[in-house]
């Protein structure tokens, strides 16, 4: 199996739990991807179109900051990032991580937890921030998904 990296974004710890086990089930480095301002109660906030995350997810433009940055890249050939859904999209702090690497022939492939929604425009979004990496079509997966399902899944692309 080559190098690969579990990197995630978790607002509330559910997507944080999912890519840990994935992590797990296939001996993945783990990298969180770290807001420099990390997000409240009233930033998720999805009904109030002034909070933070309806700003932001409003602005396609925007790159929330990130806390750190992800080391040794260049030894990742395969890198699995995991976010929760935002209105049927990864979030853009996700961009952000994506933008900030150099992901030049690598393959990254997307997974995500949602209370009931679809991948949605996930990759047409992600695609401009992957410029060289393959972008594979990526799964929602429940916050419960087992080391097994995920393992079978991932192997796919290791």
């Amino acid at each position: 199996m080559s190098k690969v990296l579990v990197a995630y974004f978790s607002a509330g710890g559910v997507t944080a739990k999912l890519a840990k086990r994935l992590a797990s089930a296939i001996g993945a480095d783990l990298h969180e991807i770290r807001p420099e301002v990390p997000y409240t109660s009233a930033d998720l906030d999805w009904t109030n179109k002034k909070s933070r995350s309806s700003v932001e997810m409003n602005d396609k433009s925007f790159r929330p900051a990130i806390a750190g940055r992800a080391e040794n890249m260049e030894q990742y050939e395969t890198v699995f990032v995991g976010f929760p859904i935002w209105w049927y999209v990864a979030p853009t702090i996700v961009n952000t991580f994506l933008e900030q690497q150099s992901l030049a022939g690598k393959t990254i492939v997307p997974f995500a937890t949602s209370g009931g929604s679809g991948m949605g425009n996930t990759n047409r979004e992600l695609a401009p921030s992957c410029p060289g990496a393959v972008l594979k079509d990526g799964k929602r997966f429940s916050a419960d998904a087992g080391e097994a399902e995920l393992k079978e899944w991932a192997e796919g692309f290791c």
